[in-house]
């Protein structure tokens, strides 16, 4: 009786530790924030926003974050922002893909650069491992002795691969989830066996 109630417990630890994060939280600027004098466009070139990631946006009091149109976005205008967050720690999640613009509210701010437009791409997804084409009786390579015919994909048809999910994270205390958790799974692997030994 013991022993299921070790299991049981290992089992809910397992379960707790495999939970990854999928979401990355972008700290807009990094280390300098959102204020004035970082060149925002720099700063998300060469980064990849996910539908689940969050920006995360801080700041002092003599800034705000508007969300606005691409219109307003080329104008520098947030007379019409579609949000406008004045909290000083201001986390957007990114919900959807396609463009979203973001600007410095207060007036003169924008316009001096602190502006910012992001693109978010779908979350990953997984593609189904092509299967082989079915075979016709009497075909050749059946059973009268003539090698199987082959065929080679064209050019213009990808071949089909299968995604795995990664987990990504912009903080070095997330970077060591996935082999904590795994590490976690291998010890209850073990610690179920010895149970189930004993």
């Amino acid at each position: 009786m013991a022993g299921a109630a070790v299991i049981a417990g290992l089992v809910v630890l397992a379960a707790a530790a495999a939970a990854p994060a999928f979401a990355t939280d972008h700290v807009v600027g990094d280390s300098s924030g959102w204020t004035s004098g970082v060149d925002y466009t720099t700063w998300a070139k060469g980064k990849t926003f996910s539908v689940g990631d969050n920006l995360v946006f801080q700041y002092s009091a003599m800034h705000s974050v508007a969300e606005v149109s691409s219109a307003d976005y080329s104008a520098c205008s947030a007379s019409n922002s579609l949000q406008s967050y004045s909290d000083q720690n201001t986390k957007i999640p990114l919900t959807a893909a396609g463009t979203r613009y973001f600007i410095c509210g207060t007036p003169g701010h924008c316009s001096g650069g602190m502006k910012l437009a992001v693109t978010v791409s779908a979350a990953a997804a997984t593609t189904p491992a092509a299967s082989s084409p079915p075979t016709t009786p009497g075909a050749p390579g059946d059973d009268d002795g003539t090698p199987p015919a082959t065929t080679t994909p064209s050019a213009s048809t990808p071949p089909a691969t299968t995604a795995a999910p990664t987990t990504r994270s912009t903080s070095t205390s997330a970077a060591g989830e996935a082999p904590l958790a795994m590490g976690v799974l291998a010890g209850a692997a073990g610690l179920v066996g010895l149970a189930l030994m004993a």
